[in-house]
């Protein structure tokens, strides 16, 4: 790893200058202090904040880069990756880049120069720049919900973890057309994500199951938020011919959803059945209850950091995407029968054996 040293010697200045031009201790000459940070970049050097005088550059730390921690669903996936890192003698560095992918570089190269062993970051829906920044620096890291296409050289680089989308999309979908609905409408999620594709993908197939066309307007973009799902509702219920029947593709968005439909005054299942892809604390307390497609959150977390610490353990070994499972927890928003809140209630969905890669 290059060292305060070996910048100085590319840049052909002292050691103090460089310290100064990286602390701002002293004022540099403008032609003096380019020299210096095309050197840094030229070497991919990062200055060690957190421990200059340590011999080890291992930390023992983990950086998280999660968007959106106030999601439930990215909450639970906080809690599998504190826990299982906690487990390890690991701590964590939490940072969020807002799904911005400037701000995300930022984070990541804010939490890569902490000297964080590895990284787990669930990427923005353009993660070029991400990306380049962890080639550059070789930065063991593992991609967390969301997958990236990152072949470089016909070879997959980076570790990723995520939960299967497109077959349990397809499963609420074939459900709904079962129960005898033709007009399915999709809230689908912010695109460029792996995800939204993915589930998209889902519904297309589900449609083409049950004998269904694919009608472009009944697929509206919620981007993954409250305002757009409620947004993108009022949009689908303001249709000619509204769908009958309503997806949404993560848990904001179903509560923009609600809301939509509680302003028009329309109730759940009797005007709209209505299933969710995201399961959460309290889908089980509205009324009608939530029928939902629930991802392994917590699993997910602990999986990415079992899979970042295999990473450390072993750099050369070829990089793998491992897919999680997910349940079909049926209710009665879908216009189903109630069933008691019971643990039978939920089925699972048939998927590779968990922890194999795809």
């Amino acid at each position: 790893m290059p060292t305060m040293a070996d910048v100085a010697r590319t840049a052909g200045v002292s050691v103090a200058t460089v310290s100064h031009v990286l602390n701002g201790t002293r004022p540099v000459l403008p032609h003096t202090r380019q020299a210096v940070l095309d050197a840094i970049d030229e070497l991919g050097y990062t200055p060690n904040t957190l421990a200059r005088s340590l011999v080890t550059s291992r930390t023992r730390s983990i950086g998280l880069a999660v968007s959106a921690i106030s999601n439930p669903y990215f909450t639970e996936i906080l809690q599998g990756v504190e826990a299982s890192a906690l487990e390890h003698g690991y701590s964590l560095l939490i940072a969020d880049p807002h799904d911005d992918p400037e701000h995300e570089r930022k984070v990541v190269q804010l939490l890569h120069e902490r000297r964080v062993d590895g990284m787990i970051v669930a990427p923005s829906a353009d993660p070029r720049e991400l990306v380049s920044y962890l080639r550059r620096h070789d930065v063991p890291a593992v991609f967390l919900d969301r997958v990236v296409d990152d072949r470089a050289e016909g070879a997959q680089r980076f570790d990723q973890v995520c939960a299967e989308s497109a077959e349990p999309m397809t499963r609420l979908v074939t459900h709904l057309a079962g129960l005898g609905h033709r007009r399915i409408g999709l809230v689908a999620g912010r695109p460029g994500l792996s995800t939204t594709g993915e589930r998209i993908t889902g519904y297309r197939h589900g449609l083409a199951a049950a004998g269904l066309p694919f009608e472009e307007r009944l697929l509206v973009h919620g981007d993954s938020e409250q305002a757009g799902g409620e947004r993108a509702t009022q949009a689908l219920l303001s249709l000619a011919a509204p769908p009958t029947a309503l997806v949404t593709a993560n848990n904001a968005m179903t509560i923009g959803a609600l809301r939509a439909l509680r302003e028009r005054g329309l109730t759940v299942p009797d005007d709209l059945a209505l299933c969710c892809f995201d399961d959460f604390a309290w889908a089980d307390l509205f009324s009608p209850r939530l029928t939902a497609i629930a991802q392994p959150s917590k699993e997910l977390g602990a999986e990415a950091v079992r899979v970042l610490l295999e990473r450390l353990a072993a750099p050369d070994r070829p990089a793998r995407t491992v897919r999680l499972p997910c349940v079909f927890v049926h209710r009665s928003s879908c216009g189903c029968p109630d069933r008691p809140a019971r643990p039978d209630t939920s089925e699972g969905l048939q998927r590779p054996e968990r922890g194999a890669d795809s």
